[in-house]
């Protein structure tokens, strides 16, 4: 089933509560984010919450429900912040119908208005093919796999692509 009506917004401080949520669970999986799996809130907050120049965004479904959320940044500070880096989550009650598309088009479009010249994933683990398959349909290449990179619970030790976008 396709998400049909989706509606892509900043986030605000009130988004929280649906946010974490999701992300709890997720996280706590260790499957797909190189975050602790015992993250606390305070600190996923802190990590997920961006303040200028990032963003947060957040997927609302027909019925008002945050279904998925996104976060970009500055890849690097200073000489590397021309490059974009972003995060996402889609409430995994709602995978696979197009939540995680409506938001990967929307961050890349924002980063490219808001001047960035690349898109840049740093950590894609390579056994989350479904993540791995949207970033190309996308138009991101995998430049390079760092093998073992990544600890996943029920797989061992996986490989993170970094993977990349031009923008301009």
């Amino acid at each position: 089933m396709d998400a049909g009506y989706v509606r892509i917004r900043e986030a605000t401080a009130d988004d929280w509560p649906a946010i974490w949520r999701f992300m709890r669970d997720i996280v706590s999986a260790g499957e797909t984010f190189c975050w602790e799996r015992d993250t606390t809130e305070p600190s996923a907050r802190a990590g997920w919450m961006r303040l200028p120049p990032g963003r947060t965004v957040v997927a609302i479904d027909d019925e008002g429900t945050v279904v998925g959320t996104a976060e970009t940044h500055p890849n690097h500070p200073g000489p590397g912040a021309h490059v974009a880096n972003a995060g996402f989550m889609v409430d995994p009650a709602h995978a696979g119908r197009g939540y995680g598309r409506a938001l990967g088009e929307h961050v890349v479009e924002q980063a490219r208005a808001d001047g960035y010249s690349a898109m840049q994933f740093n950590a894609v683990v390579e056994t989350n093919t479904g993540a791995v398959a949207l970033w190309r349909s996308l138009g991101f290449e995998i430049l390079t796999t760092v093998p073992e990179a990544f600890e996943h619970p029920e797989k061992g030790f996986v490989g993170l692509h970094i993977m990349h976008r031009a923008l301009r």
